[in-house]
């Protein structure tokens, strides 16, 4: 039995595709829906909307869930590794963003950029990449989102998880990465006036005293950046992290998308912006998880920490407020997952078979393989959000892996560094086929050894071997 009726959820549900529904409609209303609109926005997003819309899209459900875990579980060490790397890699990503759109002005995807320097094959192991980080990441929304949800209404984890994964399709099916945007804009604004809402609350119903001694989580043995346990942090979970994260929108169309619709002059600024919007939501929802380890709460589904900090310490209201949040947070990913994907296949694609075919698209045409597209990572996503036993964290952590192993082949493009086609191939089948699957067992074996090595070959085989295999 959750906290409300099961009645009172899907109520919850429908306000809330109710309300995105009408902010997508009220910004397409009388606009033409061409390819250009559908996939780029007529590449006239402005620096305020796409700051809001880059940091909601980086938010998704690690930022909602893992902060405030961590916080629980590995005090201040744990938050501090995942939130400063998650800020300085949207700054970071802004730089390298604004050159290569002064560089495509009229681009569509990286993916794209790779295959007009390289080669077919590399454009093939991009797009794996690229679909193979679209459907964890969509897998990891809902599995998120759907876990609170049954958690809060009692409502059985697989309706909710057909429920979450039908909305972002719905809204987004008819004018694409516009309305992505412009629901991104006020899903953003509301998670922030929740978070300057509720942490007073919580913090005044609990006084401060809990909040400094739960900086050294649960245990209390995570207080101290000196420490044993502090080293097993940065090695177990800030490296991957790190690395993971610092690839993260280099390797992914959802950031690229972005940054082929922003008005050209407006990528940085917005990307800098974007950075300094999210450090609010993982440093505000992390106050939840050391709350509750300075009360010595304890906690059956560590997952679900922040959901156990507004159970705890906020009045029974402000419940569906937070769950508003949640909804914002995890389904502005999600709708951005399949505006990317539809992006990679409504240009990449089918640029590939029109020329292949000697053919050419129609507008429509393309608009429609493109959301047909979408259809299909929407049901990959919900396959493997229900898988029995699946974990959030590990699923965030091996696409993250996943990611790096484009991270310095990317970089090295947008430089001008000169790379061997060959070693950039084989460099990403490395990266790929073996550093993932090394990080992978050691995570699910818990083997440091294979959890560092894996990351660390994943990221580097592919920027190694690119430079250093020589084309004959």
């Amino acid at each position: 039995m959750g906290m409300v009726s099961s009645t009172s959820g899907w109520i919850l549900l429908i306000a809330y595709f109710v309300f995105v529904l009408l902010i997508s409609y009220a910004y397409s209303v009388g606009k033409r829906k061409t390819k250009l609109y559908f996939l780029v926005s007529n590449r006239n997003v402005g620096q305020h909307a796409g700051a809001l819309s880059i940091a909601i899209t980086w938010i998704w459900a690690p930022a909602l869930f893992i902060a405030s875990e961590k916080a629980y579980t590995q005090g201040i060490l744990g938050v501090f590794w995942f939130t400063v790397p998650n800020i300085l890699t949207l700054v970071l990503f802004g730089y390298f963003a604004q050159k290569l759109r002064a560089k495509m002005p009229e681009g569509w995807t990286f993916a794209g950029f790779i295959q007009q320097n390289f080669s077919k094959r590399v454009h093939n192991l991009f797009l794996i990449e690229n679909f193979g980080l679209q459907i964890l990441s969509f897998a990891v929304q809902i599995l998120a989102g759907a876990s609170i949800l049954s958690r809060l209404t009692g409502i059985d984890f697989i309706y909710l998880s057909i429920a979450l994964s039908l909305m972002p399709f719905f809204y987004t099916i008819w004018n694409g990465i516009r309305s992505s945007i412009m629901t991104d804009f006020w899903q953003m604004i509301w998670i922030l006036v929740v978070i300057f809402v509720g942490i007073p609350i919580v913090l005044n119903n609990t006084g401060l005293e809990p909040l400094t001694i739960g900086l050294s989580g649960i245990s209390g043995n995570f207080g101290d950046f000196l420490s044993k346990e502090s080293l097993d942090v940065f090695l177990t979970f800030g490296i991957p992290v790190t690395i993971g994260l610092l690839s993260g929108p280099f390797g992914d169309q959802m950031f690229w998308q972005r940054v082929f619709s922003l008005k050209g002059n407006h990528v940085k600024p917005a990307f800098i912006k974007g950075a300094l919007i999210f450090g609010i939501v993982p440093i505000g929802l992390s106050i939840l998880g050391f709350c509750l380890a300075g009360k010595s709460v304890q906690i059956q589904d560590t997952q679900l920490t922040n959901l156990e900090g507004i159970i705890h310490f906020a009045p029974k209201w402000f419940i569906f407020p937070f769950v508003f949040m949640i909804l914002s947070g995890l389904l502005s990913t999600a709708d951005s997952i399949v505006c990317a994907v539809s992006s990679l296949v409504g240009h990449d694609v089918l640029k590939r078979i029109e020329n292949k075919k000697n053919i050419k698209f129609s507008e429509k045409k393309t608009i429609t393989i493109a959301r047909i597209s979408m259809i299909s990572v929407v049901f990959l996503g919900l396959l493997i959000a229900n898988i029995p036993g699946i974990k959030i964290l590990y699923l965030f952590l091996v696409y993250g892996i996943l990611r790096s192993s484009v991270l310095l082949p990317t970089i090295y493009a947008i430089k001008g560094i000169k790379m061997s086609e060959k070693g950039l191939f084989w460099g990403i089948i490395v990266s790929i086929f073996i550093g993932l699957p090394i990080f992978t067992y050691g995570k699910l074996n818990g083997i440091n050894s294979y959890i560092i090595g894996g990351a660390v070959l994943a990221l580097l085989a592919s920027g190694i071997i690119s430079l250093l295999y020589k084309d004959k």
